[in-house]
């Protein structure tokens, strides 16, 4: 027989017990995370949220708790009456071990099937078990931690922004579709039958439409949707910080996000200091091969094409030639060189080129080709020391204006970064990355299409680029990146309808599709808009960094899957066909 709460009311959290509660009666509540039967003494250890607190029932002190006490197995729900002495023996690896609670009392409100796996940090269970019972991944200490971190991420960045004078208004989640780079998520209407509602990839157009309407400063930690293709740290729902400002300077968008980022590493005692540096992005990617180079190694790329021109036919590359300098990595097996290869090429290289510098000399495969001299004056130029490891690589494919080689050399440095060992776990290394490029090639459309979205501002002595060379274009946007990692994208938007016109005829919208897509928008653009610009922030990956996690998906509450699928909600699902005739919607085979 279970017993019921009544009205007994916690007194403290288990984890919250210290030395000086000794001596007091309390209350804890909270599930059996261990159970032990010494016979006489029945040990266990009590799990909240707060931590775990060791309960011990006594036979001879309190004969009727430990005999309750003897039902109890891993995962029960229990509330304990009893008092807190100090420990004969403390236990140095819990928040509370120098005290424990001697029971006078227990009440089983509830019991519970054996887990599939235990509630601890390190479990041995598929991410798909886990997923599958999130409400039990969810009970153990790490992802409480994660999820408690989450909150008072958010709290601050709330905090924060309300001093620097921003409103928190919330925009819709049921809008209409329009084209920012991923597929819509549809909500069919039952009222206007045919016609849909989008959930929005962002509340891009309704903040620039607050912008409009004079509120100056807006901020919202938004729920967004994006059908994209399944990658391993994307989901289909995300949350971000968003934020837009009327009249702006670049610099005023950067001097607010960087008092926002100051404030949430706060929250697990790193210092982020303002203001952060600044590259361009041409520069980011000739020297790290990316545009969210991680900083907290140098190792930069250099261009090595002319050394490898002469043997261009016989070793059969396009494009330029990209080159690191790998310190210490000399001395490595055929086997590690062999997996440098095959890593290599995975990530896009034509090939890979290595050439060992040893206090005898320079030696590579490419001496038949690039001649012995040519090989030293290679080390030289690139300032490779004796047990260096100079290595190369060229880009399997090329697209129209675009550096591939730069892309390759860029995972290539990141590969041996980490296998070196190079990388400063304990550096925060933030960016601003600016100067993009406002169009980028579509090889699917074979055309070029916004790089960011089509209201993303452009620089004044570019506009008339738009139409005769729109690859030469330069946007007024921006990226903040942290240890490799982008963290958000912003730009200085576009405010006038001359210009968003052109911006539209550029990326061969006709006038009626511009209407059509975005006609609301462009109809508030000829009421006075002001200049304005923003930013949006992923909240998932700032969290994720700071909890130290490699996947979002361990600090989101109830994640999908690389699938999209809710494993635990069983998520999506088939509806009755009566919900489909109400909708007038009908089943396509595929």
């Amino acid at each position: 027989m279970l017993d019921t709460l009544g009205n007994l009311k916690r007194t403290k959290y288990c984890g919250e017990l210290r030395a000086a509660d000794a001596d007091t009666d309390v209350i804890l509540m909270g599930w059996v995370h261990k159970r032990r039967d010494l016979g006489q003494l029945i040990f266990i250890d009590l799990r909240d949220r707060a931590g775990l607190a060791q309960i011990v029932f006594n036979q001879e002190q309190h004969p009727e708790a430990h005999s309750k006490a003897e039902e109890l197995r891993s995962e029960f729900v229990v509330a304990v009456e009893g008092r807190v002495i100090r420990r004969q023996k403390s236990n140095p690896e819990i928040a509370t071990g120098e005290v424990e609670v001697v029971a006078s009392r227990i009440h089983i409100l509830n019991n519970s099937k054996t887990p599939p796996f235990t509630i601890e940090d390190e479990v041995t269970a598929s991410e798909e078990t886990r997923l599958r019972h999130r409400y039990l991944d969810l009970r153990r200490p790490r992802l409480h931690h994660n999820i408690e971190l989450r909150h008072r991420v958010v709290f601050e960045i709330r905090k924060a922004l309300d001093e620097l004078g921003f409103f928190e208004i919330e925009t819709p989640i049921l809008t209409r579709s329009t084209p920012e780079g991923a597929r819509d998520c549809l909500v069919p209407s039952r009222i206007h039958h045919g016609q849909f509602y989008a959930l929005p990839q962002s509340p891009q157009i309704f903040k620039q439409i607050l912008m409009i309407s004079g509120m100056d400063r807006y901020f919202q930690i938004c729920r967004c949707f994006r059908d994209e293709d399944f990658r391993a740290d994307r989901q289909l729902e995300f949350t971000q910080l968003d934020l837009e400002m009327s009249f702006p300077r670049q610099e005023d968008i950067f001097q607010a996000i960087e008092r926002v980022m100051e404030r949430t590493c706060a929250v697990v005692g790193v210092q982020a200091k303002g203001p952060f540096r600044h590259l361009d992005y041409k520069d980011a990617l000739r020297r790290y091969g990316s545009d969210k180079p991680d900083l907290r190694f140098g190792m930069e790329l250099h261009d090595v094409t002319e050394f490898f021109e002469p043997a261009r036919e016989k070793l059969g590359f396009e494009g330029n030639v990209q080159a690191v300098v790998a310190p210490g990595a000399a001395a490595w097996s055929r086997k590690q060189l062999d997996e440098l290869t095959e890593f290599a090429k995975s990530a896009g290289a034509r090939g890979v080129y290595t050439v060992k510098v040893t206090a005898e000399g320079v030696s590579s495969p490419l001496e038949k080709n690039l001649g012995a001299d040519g090989l030293k004056k290679l080390a030289e130029t690139l300032g490779a020391k004796p047990g260096d490891l100079i290595v190369a690589a060229a880009a399997k494919e090329q697209i129209p204006h675009t550096d591939t080689s730069l892309h390759v050399g860029g995972q290539i440095r990141l590969h041996l970064g980490d296998k070196l060992n190079l990388i400063d776990r304990t550096k925060w290394e933030f960016a601003w990355i600016t100067g993009f490029a406002l169009f980028e090639w579509s090889e699917r459309d074979k055309r070029w299409v916004s790089a960011q979205h089509p209201f993303t501002g452009i620089y004044e002595e570019d506009i008339e680029k738009l139409e005769t060379a729109p690859w030469e274009c330069r946007s007024k946007g921006y990226d903040l990146v942290l240890n490799g990692n982008e963290l958000g994208s912003g730009s200085i938007r576009i405010h006038r309808q001359d210009v968003q016109a052109r911006m539209f005829k550029a990326l061969g919208l006709t006038d009626a599709q511009a209407k059509s897509r975005f006609g609301f928008f462009l109809d508030a653009l000829t009421y006075g808009t002001p200049p304005h610009g923003g930013i949006a922030l992923g909240i998932d990956r700032v969290v994720m960094l700071l909890a130290g996690e490699k996947s979002i998906r361990e600090v989101i509450a109830f994640p999908k899957t690389t699938a999209a699928v809710d494993l635990m909600a069983e998520s999506p699902s088939e509806v009755d066909q009566e919900q489909l005739d109400e909708l007038g919607i009908a089943i396509k085979e595929p």
